[in-house]
């Protein structure tokens, strides 16, 4: 997994309706989470993803965007966030090219490490957090960055952290 302070590298990945979408665009208006998953419609997978999802609108009211990437297809992704009407992005990696930029490919290369980044919109990770089991850390990590924004007084217009 990389580190705060190192730089994410800038990818470009296909989401649920087959536009190529990179780094740089989910940036352009305002620091991301970035998560990484083993799956849609697992039980673990989809747990992590509504609670993203229930928090989504405090979320966006400090400025922050959020994109999920797994391995499977448009097709996959596009099922799984009309099932549970998921309103961020989700990037397909069936290659898993992102997973091992992001040191996140799975151990002797089966799956995906559930892996979380704060990423600031000049591309320096300024936080992270692995956990494949405990799910509810991710929540807890991505809550911490809204609580922080929030006590900076940072509101989503016009803010380029």
């Amino acid at each position: 997994m990389l580190k705060a302070g190192e730089k994410a590298p800038e990818f470009v990945l296909e989401n649920d309706k087959r536009e190529e979408i990179s780094l740089t665009d989910l940036l352009r208006n305002g620091p991301l989470i970035l998560y990484f998953y083993p799956a849609d419609f697992t039980p673990g997978c989809t747990a992590e993803a509504c609670s993203i999802r229930d928090i989504h609108s405090d979320i966006q009211s400090v400025g922050l965007q959020v994109a999920g990437v797994s391995p499977q297809d448009a097709d996959s992704h596009a099922r799984f966030r009309d099932k549970h009407d998921l309103p961020f992005e989700l990037l397909c990696d069936p290659d898993k090219i992102a997973a091992k930029m992001y040191d996140v490919d799975g151990p002797f290369g089966v799956g995906v490490r559930r892996t979380t980044y704060l990423i600031r919109q000049d591309r320096t990770i300024h936080d992270v957090v692995q956990a494949d089991l405990r799910i509810g850390r991710h929540e807890e990590f991505i809550k911490k960055a809204i609580m922080l924004r929030q006590t900076a007084g940072i509101h989503s217009e016009g803010d380029a952290d």
